[in-house]
């Protein structure tokens, strides 16, 4: 038969076909370890970034994962009540094997938000959510950190909000994943824009939630709007407004500020001093 035949070219050409597949099948397994573990520094270096520990411009010595086991306390909490939960109750291993963003796809770990609560224009929320407590000990931390995600123009932006020990006072807002409009929403990203939270206070003295993206930003709960990018910028309010109300982290704020056990703003704040200042009622 000669080598030049129809059947011999289609021979070759299966043979460079399973050959292929299995080359790219074994190395998609190969480095899928490496891949989840870049997924998870990513994950923590946003963490960091948003608590002021970590500076893109002016990496620190020190890697990222042993900066984040030595600052980082990560605990799961259940939405609806703002307690604590071990990862055990929910029939997870540990808080590494509890995938938040497929929790909120999952009807059994989720549930269905009314279109008069979803101002973040999600659908749905998971029931437990992780939060990163930084320098904890025992029931103190000096900063909270928040996962965060709402509708901007084109994408669910997806963020880490950090609260300083009040519960009033932004440590910092850092987006990690999004696909808005470069130049203009995609200037979530921009290290100046994400400054300008830094020390902005989430209520008012009556304890109203009044941190918010303004055109012309004013007062101390206003950050100033991003040029051209107005509905980016009102998704990053809604979000917001929708994670520390009521119906998302509000009950875990206010019972870590003292609210739950009936005590008041003052009594918290001589208690805790780091706290002082935080949610009223």
């Amino acid at each position: 038969m000669s080598r030049d035949s129809v059947f011999n070219t289609f021979l070759v050409a299966f043979i460079l076909c399973i050959v292929c597949s299995v080359l790219v099948s074994t190395s998609a397994v190969g480095l899928r370890p490496l891949q989840e573990e870049n997924k998870k520094l990513e994950k923590q270096k946003n963490i960091l970034m948003a608590a002021g520990l970590y500076d893109p411009a002016d990496p620190p010595k020190e890697s990222i994962d042993s900066i984040f086991k030595e600052k980082v306390t990560a605990r799961l909490v259940d939405l609806k009540s703002g307690e604590y939960v071990d990862p055990e109750e929910i029939d997870v291993e540990s808080l590494e094997d509890f995938d938040q963003m497929a929790a909120a796809d999952d009807p059994e770990q989720s549930i269905v938000i009314p279109d008069t609560d979803d101002i973040a224009d999600i659908k749905r929320r998971e029931k437990y959510s992780i939060v990163y407590l930084i320098d904890a000990e025992g029931d103190d931390f000096k900063e909270i950190v928040l996962p965060v995600y709402g509708k901007g123009l084109w994408s669910t932006m997806y963020g880490f909000l950090a609260l300083k020990g009040d519960l009033d006072t932004v440590a910092g807002l850092s987006f990690y994943q999004h696909g808005e409009t470069p130049g203009l929403g995609g200037e979530i990203d921009n290290p100046s824009w994400k400054k300008k939270w830094i020390g902005k206070k989430l209520y008012t003295d009556d304890g109203e939630l009044a941190i918010a993206v303004t055109k012309q930003a004013t007062g101390d709960s206003q950050v100033d709007a991003l040029s051209g990018a107005t509905i980016t910028s009102r998704g990053v309010s809604n979000l917001l407004h929708y994670w520390l109300g009521e119906n998302a982290y509000g009950p875990m704020l206010k019972r870590l500020d003292g609210g739950e056990s009936g005590s008041s703003s003052e009594e918290t704040a001589s208690a805790n001093p780091s706290r002082s200042g935080g949610i009223h009622g």
